[in-house]
């Protein structure tokens, strides 16, 4: 396995990994919302630090590109882009579907996934796996849609917990485990490329600019 260092500031939470040698460390805050800017570099420090690793030893770094919070995205985003950089090594987009797919990545029994993110008031980012391949590209849905979409066949899954669990069954994953597990899955892949945010519909300043 190759050694890498992966984070994730998409979400309330933050996620940053450290794989070194097939040992794996990480750093997890379950509510770091507006603190990503002052935890983050702070996370990584600490992984390093328990693996005994110096950036220099990584083969590649790993950033979640979205969807989720605008800022948070863009900080994990910088982060990473600055580390390879400045180290010479590629870069592996994850999105936040990724995390929530990554045991359905590879999977052969036909099951289709729709991995959800909260957009808020009753709205959710939406992107739908089968057999380890995209079947529904990312999506900005209501919750009537997403609904009619499990009501076809689709098992809801998601990082954190949904208002609409409340209607009907999402299973929710760990979401360090989850970036832990999509990061291998598409390294092997060789799926390495450029670090650009996934926006699925545009924020609250271009919509409004858009009136």
């Amino acid at each position: 396995m190759k050694n890498f260092v992966a984070v994730d500031t998409g979400s309330n939470y933050m996620t940053v990994i450290a794989v070194k040698d097939g040992k794996t460390f990480t750093r997890f805050a379950p509510d770091c919302a507006m603190k990503h800017s002052v935890s983050l570099m702070n996370a990584i420090d600490g992984v390093l630090k328990d693996a005994d690793m110096q950036l220099s030893d990584c083969d590649f770094f790993a950033a979640v590109v979205g969807a989720g919070s605008f800022t948070g995205i863009r900080i994990g985003i910088s982060a990473v882009k600055g580390f390879c950089l400045a180290i010479g090594k590629p870069a592996l987009p994850v999105t936040s579907f990724d995390i929530a797919a990554y045991n359905a990545l590879g999977d052969e029994n036909g099951e289709k996934i729709l991995c959800l993110v909260d957009a808020l008031h009753d709205c959710y980012y939406a992107c739908g796996y089968q057999n380890g391949k995209m079947v529904y590209s990312p999506a900005y849905l209501t919750e009537e849609e997403v609904l009619t979409l499990a009501a076809d066949g689709y098992a809801l899954r998601a990082c954190t917990p949904l208002p609409l669990s409340e209607k009907i069954a999402v299973e929710t994953i760990d979401p360090a485990a989850g970036l832990l597990g999509a990061v291998k899955a598409l390294s092997e892949k060789e799926a390495f490329g450029e670090l650009n945010a996934l926006y699925v519909r545009k924020s609250s300043a271009e919509l409004n600019l858009g009136k």
